[in-house]
């Protein structure tokens, strides 16, 4: 396997409602640094990726409005590895569209796609992972996604079931369960034949392009028109356009400290807590009879609370907001009836 055919697809176009108000509009949480490294989610996964494919071949897919975040906070790349969404359309468009690209440029290539807001603790095991399956999608025309072994039933996350059909150390996938509900991820965590979906998939480009072509012929021959024609893409995903219909599908199963951040409980579960159980991502904070918190405000503010559990608190430009921190069906109901009531003012 050659080096110089391996790319990299780094998604970073959407929104991060679910971290709002720290994630915003204007500067969604992949341009943020929710893990005090001085790096932003988009630099850290870079940085990751730079380390297993030429820093030429990585490709930034994003939405028009974030380009010049994109090229300040990563200065190597040129404005031509940059893949500008005209409307969020979820990610199967952007990804068949930065394939497609790549295929003119190499049509061996091996291609990664990679999300933004994931923790790795094992920056080692986490790179001979990725060479391995680099290496099994080189030799078979697979779709692989990597899985991670569940250690807690947790809800925000996707399930692969697993066959017992092998290949090497890879192994074929039954079926893919998106977020389910708590009693069901007891029952797929006790199992032993479910792993959490890292969202993190590998192929070759030729094996890509004919699983579009299968599964999302509309996407395909919209694009083939050009990117003018992105904003008329339906709004889906890559699992549901193609990955959870393929009959190509392998797992290979990794343990490299991953972590999503998708939620504000799951950048709770991830960091360091003091003896009370207690988050606190910036600012200080005065404490009293307050334990499972996570908290999170401006650095030159304090935060003086008494008496909650299992809360959040968010300070961010105006914005302060209190709600129990594993609670997304509300903290979507309070972005989506405050942008009803005062527009995109706080949004």
């Amino acid at each position: 396997m050659a080096y110089n055919n391996n790319y990299c697809i780094i998604l970073a176009g959407g929104v991060g409602r679910r971290l709002w108000p720290v994630s915003r509009e204007k500067l969604p949480k992949q341009f943020v640094d929710f893990l005090g490294t001085n790096r932003t989610l988009l630099q850290q996964t870079f940085d990751r990726y730079r380390k297993i494919v030429p820093t030429d071949h990585i490709i930034i897919s994003t939405h028009v409005t974030y380009k010049d975040i994109v090229l300040e906070q990563l200065p190597e790349l040129n404005e031509n590895q940059l893949i500008l969404e005209p409307m969020r359309r979820n990610t199967a468009p952007s990804i068949y569209w930065a394939c497609s690209l790549i295929q003119q440029k190499n049509a061996n290539a091996n291609i990664i796609v990679a999300p933004t807001d994931h923790v790795i603790l094992k920056e080692d095991e986490f790179c001979k992972a990725i060479n391995n399956g680099l290496e099994f999608i080189d030799r078979h025309p697979y779709l692989l996604t990597l899985g991670i072994k569940p250690n807690s039933p947790v809800t925000e996350y996707g399930y692969i079931q697993l066959t017992d059909e092998k290949e090497d150390r890879f192994i074929k996938v039954k079926t893919f369960v998106e977020k389910p509900q708590l009693e069901f991820a007891k029952i797929f965590v006790d199992s032993g034949e479910f792993y959490w979906n890292s969202g993190i998939f590998l192929w070759n480009v030729d094996t890509a392009m004919r699983a579009f072509a299968k599964y999302m012929p509309e996407i395909c021959t919209k694009l083939s028109n050009g990117i003018e024609e992105f904003s008329t893409c339906p709004n889906i995903s890559i699992d549901y356009a193609v990955m959870e219909k393929a009959d190509n599908v392998y797992v290979q199963l990794c343990d490299f400290g991953w972590a999503d951040l998708g939620t504000w409980e799951l950048m709770y579960q991830h960091h360091d807590k003091d003896k009370h159980q207690n988050v606190t991502l910036s600012g200080e904070t005065m404490l009293y009879d307050c334990e499972n918190n996570i908290i999170t405000a401006p650095k030159d503010n304090i935060i003086i609370a008494q008496g909650l559990k299992d809360y959040l608190i968010a300070v961010k430009d105006k914005v302060i907001m209190i709600c129990k921190k594993d609670d997304n069906a509300a903290i979507r109901k309070f972005y989506n009836e405050l942008q009803m009531k005062s527009g995109e003012k706080y949004i």
